[in-house]
């Protein structure tokens, strides 16, 4: 299939999660990963905005009765840069988590800025 959208990882907070994971979930989080970058509109099953941030979205991970989160953000349409991921357990999404990806979201675009948009 064909790529509507590109991943990538910003820093290595993503990498740091994904790498703490067994292969069963790895394999989920790259299943879901997968269907980000080809379909055109992402069930809100797998992607949700979190109300009340400035785009921050949430990629939606379930396996096995467990729930796991990724923190991401558009960057120029069709670009998604991956922030921190952790595992659910409990109903809400824990508020430090939220403004850690917001932060991290700011830093993101702070060093695109200082490195003249090279990435």
């Amino acid at each position: 299939m064909e790529k509507v959208r590109e991943i990538i990882f910003y820093e290595d907070y993503f990498f740091a999660f994904y790498s703490a994971q067994n292969e069963k979930v790895q394999s989920k989080i790259d299943e879901v990963l997968y269907m980000i970058t080809v379909l055109e509109k992402i069930p809100k099953k797998f992607f949700e905005h979190i109300s009340g941030t400035n785009g921050v979205f949430e990629i939606r991970i379930e396996l096995g009765g467990n729930i796991f989160r990724v923190f991401c953000c558009f960057d120029e349409g069709k670009l998604i840069v991956l922030f921190n991921g952790f595992q659910k357990k409990s109903q809400k999404t824990p508020k430090k988590e939220i403004e850690k990806a917001e932060k991290l979201k700011s830093e993101y675009f702070n060093s695109k800025k200082e490195n003249g948009n090279k990435g």
